[in-house]
């Protein structure tokens, strides 16, 4: 049975829940393959080797399992699903060597079996390593490639801002890697809900990683300073059955939160309040989970108020706490310090990128 190869994107330090939910996926879908993460070491990738896999419709005819389309439509974790078209290890790093020896690889790859005369086309690149030459080259070098090769058949259409096909073009340290990016240009991790943008919202997908961590078992779950809502709306659309609550001091984002958890069906489901988090016990006696996206320097805008506020919320969250809190931050020391003196215990830590930062990851009890 012939395999089918997929780069997956994902958000640096999550790569572990990634591959766990694609192994989850393909199992589900009876499919059979393998999933690595972090292929030549880089991060915020999976590489999946999947089964082609075939199915009688309706009419009983036999057609085959969209595998792209089926990741791109139930992954959580996922931004990108990139159907590998081929690969290289180049010869020579040198920048005309290098750009001439990718040039000669695409114009000797079946491009034509994958793009039609028809349809316009754009190439995306990215490169990682140490070269002479920038992502922009590998671009236009494939770019030049393809566009030359689809001239034997007719006159190709190229088309930067909305192209029908998005040929993903890549050069990690001595490796060439050429895709079609079938989730499109715009990520995985920009739900269709989000009518609000809170200026500092958590990417969705980071949200579900932190869902994973906190192990939930059907108890009350708490965001306490819930922005537009996101880690509330993504575990209400899990189908979670406990109960769950934001609590936002801010009326324009706590309106924000409501607007979006209404796009995306789930407002019947969520508890909101306005309040304040280092009051947490007198609008609560008690939650099992905390999973929160904290204030941190860029966010809450005067940095020196920090350590003051994350020492008077834990001092709240301990009053009420029953199992466990997932909480995401900059702040390390200072988070780290309220940790200890409010009797909270670090169970597991982690970084990971969002927003180009590399944020601390926390799971307490």
């Amino acid at each position: 049975m012939k395999k089918m190869k997929f780069v997956l994107t994902t958000p640096q330090g999550i790569e572990d829940l990634a591959k766990r939910e694609v192994e989850m996926l393909i199992k589900s879908a009876g499919l059979k393959g393998k999933v690595e993460e972090k292929p030549s070491g880089v991060e915020g990738r999976i590489l999946a080797e999947i089964e082609e896999s075939y199915y009688l419709d309706e009419k009983g005819k036999k057609r085959e399992f969209e595998i792209a389309s089926f990741l791109n439509e139930n992954s959580r974790l996922l931004h990108r699903v990139i159907f590998q078209l081929s690969s290289t290890k180049l010869s020579n790093l040198e920048k005309e060597k290098a750009l001439q020896e990718i040039y000669d690889f695409v114009s000797n790859s079946l491009i034509e079996n994958y793009v039609k005369i028809s349809e316009s086309f754009a190439v995306r690149g990215f490169r990682k390593g140490e070269h002479e030459f920038t992502s922009i080259d590998v671009a236009k070098t494939v770019g030049s490639a393809i566009y030359d090769k689809l001239s034997k058949f007719g006159t190709p259409k190229v088309n930067l801002d909305h192209p029908s096909v998005i040929f993903r073009a890549e050069v990690i340290n001595d490796v060439f890697f050429l895709g079609i990016d079938t989730t499109g240009d715009s990520s995985l991790h920009k739900r269709p809900w989000r009518v609000y943008d809170h200026p500092a919202h958590l990417k969705a997908s980071i949200a579900n990683a932190m869902i994973e961590l906190a192990e939930l078992d059907e108890g009350s779950v708490l965001d306490p300073m819930c922005g537009s809502g996101t880690i509330l709306i993504e575990l209400a659309l899990r189908g979670y059955e406990g109960k769950i609550i934001g609590i936002e001091k801010y009326k324009k984002h706590l309106k924000g939160a409501m607007m979006n958890a209404l796009a995306a069906g789930v407002l019947d489901k969520i508890d909101l309040i306005q309040g304040d988090a280092t009051r947490l016990s007198h609008y609560l006696d008690s939650v099992d989970f905390v999973i929160s996206n904290l204030p941190y320097g860029l966010k809450i805008g005067k940095k020196k108020l920090i350590p003051e506020l994350y020492m008077k919320f834990f001092a709240e969250l301990s009053k009420i706490l029953g199992k466990r809190g997932v909480f995401l931050t900059t702040e390390k020391k200072a988070i780290e310090k309220a940790f200890e003196e409010n009797g909270f215990k670090i169970i597991h830590h982690r970084l990971v990128g969002h927003g180009g930062l590399m944020v601390h990851l926390y799971i307490i009890k």
